[in-house]
């Protein structure tokens, strides 16, 4: 150990020593990484099921939408004489008419997760009341989720009055 002005300077190699990490500092830290990696990888994987699961609702609104509205394009005429029922005349879709589409839900993906998803769209028309004459369409599109395998209902209701 030399001295210089009363204090004592240590050597290269102790000073090298000092400055090392210990094998647990090491680990401590990689582990530290290991986790604060997880927390990314995971939330990525979490958004992105969120954006599939947003994406699929969406799209089975659009299908309850197209199913409310393909029923209120139907002809509805009542104070038109002779009255007449059945498609074609002054009312194709009587009240109780029960109206049921299965189809495929549009959903846009890169080629790994674009598949096709099943959809059911059930159409309920019910009279509201006979004068006014008035009509409740209601359209109800039943999905699944493929994560939790779990029941989702997307619902379109609308009111509807003759000649409308």
């Amino acid at each position: 150990m030399k001295f210089c002005r009363g204090h004592a300077i240590q050597s290269n190699l102790a000073t090298k020593k000092s400055l090392a990490f210990t094998l647990i500092e090491v680990v401590i830290s990689i582990t530290i990484l290991a986790m604060v990696m997880a927390g990314i990888i995971r939330g990525y994987v979490q958004s992105n099921w969120s954006a599939l699961w947003s994406s699929m609702s969406l799209a089975a609104q659009s299908f309850a939408s197209e199913g409310a509205e393909q029923a209120r394009a139907a002809d509805w005429r009542p104070r038109d004489y002779p009255p007449a029922s059945g498609y074609g005349t002054m009312d194709e879709l009587p009240s109780g008419t029960i109206i049921t589409n299965i189809g495929y839900m549009d959903i846009p993906g890169s080629s790994s997760t674009n598949k096709q998803f099943s959809v059911t769209n059930i159409v309920w028309i019910t009279t509201v009341t006979v004068n006014p004459p008035l009509r409740q369409i209601r359209s109800e599109c039943y999905w699944r989720f493929p994560r939790e395998n779990l029941l989702f209902t997307n619902t379109v209701v609308l009111l509807r009055a003759s000649d409308q």
